[in-house]
């Protein structure tokens, strides 16, 4: 999977190209990265630093290549960050981890640990059925090309959300 440019992280990418005082001067972290997609626009888009996160190895070797042909640097953990508590980061950038329930729930109440710690999070993805949206504030959409075998389409839309902190109970 770390060989595909997900819609959400196109969606990320290009928001964060587009506002790039999103992530400027601040130290950026992109969970389960892939191929480091949103990583390489945070640092091209002038964050003081990137860390790419994913649990597949290969990531880290295809993040370093992609980083060097952009002219980048993304240094890479392969740590699950899940189990490590609140990272030390401005910002979280996330693209497409609401594919599954159970890994779903856990992403999203550890984002919103990060947010309650006063972390932006940005939350890339297309609408899967798992995202909970009543966490997050729609920021914007846009179109994203997909691999037509794993999305039953070329093309498809892609939001980038901001997770908004819960209220106390």
């Amino acid at each position: 999977y770390w060989a595909i440019a997900w819609s959400g992280s196109q969606a990320i990418s290009r928001y964060i190209l587009d506002k790039p005082e999103m992530v400027q001067g601040k130290r950026v972290l992109d969970f389960a990265s892939g191929c480091g997609l949103a990583a390489i626009a945070a640092a091209r888009s002038g964050a003081s630093s990137v860390l790419a996160n994913d649990i597949d190895p290969i990531c880290e070797h295809v993040t370093g290549l992609n980083a060097k042909l952009n002219e980048v640097n993304t240094p890479f953990t392969t740590d699950n960050l899940l189990l490590a508590g609140i990272p030390d980061a401005d910002v979280i950038l996330a693209g497409d981890v609401c594919y599954e329930e159970p890994l779903a729930t856990q992403i999203m109440l550890w984002l919103q640990s990060a947010v309650q710690a006063g972390i932006t999070v940005l939350l890339g993805d297309p609408g899967r059925t798992f995202l909970p949206k009543s966490q997050q504030r729609e920021l914007q959409r846009y179109h994203a090309e997909t691999i037509e075998p794993w999305e039953d389409t070329d093309v498809t839309r892609a939001c980038v959300r901001t997770v908004v902190a819960q209220p106390e109970a």
